[in-house]
């Protein structure tokens, strides 16, 4: 199932009191959710354009051993 981490942690960030993207209630709530999140998927899809935070979590993806895929047509098609 794909999961982004837009869809569940902005939410909780709004109800913290964030104001801002890279705010200290941002910070500490977005990247380090995201990251726990990883444990529990079997790959990641990289896509969009230059962020360091998608980077970042790619890094940790593979630190995992998890598979990541850079292009949706290379994710195995289950029928």
């Amino acid at each position: 199932m794909p999961v982004l981490g837009e869809w569940y942690a902005l939410p909780l960030i709004r109800k913290a009191g964030s104001l801002n993207i890279g705010d200290d209630i941002f910070n500490h709530i977005f990247h380090p959710s995201s990251i726990r999140l990883l444990k529990h998927c079997d790959a990641v899809l990289r896509i969009g354009g230059p962020s360091q935070g998608a980077d970042e979590m790619v890094r940790v993806a593979q630190g995992m051993g998890k598979i990541v895929y850079s292009k949706l047509k290379d994710i195995p098609r289950i029928v």
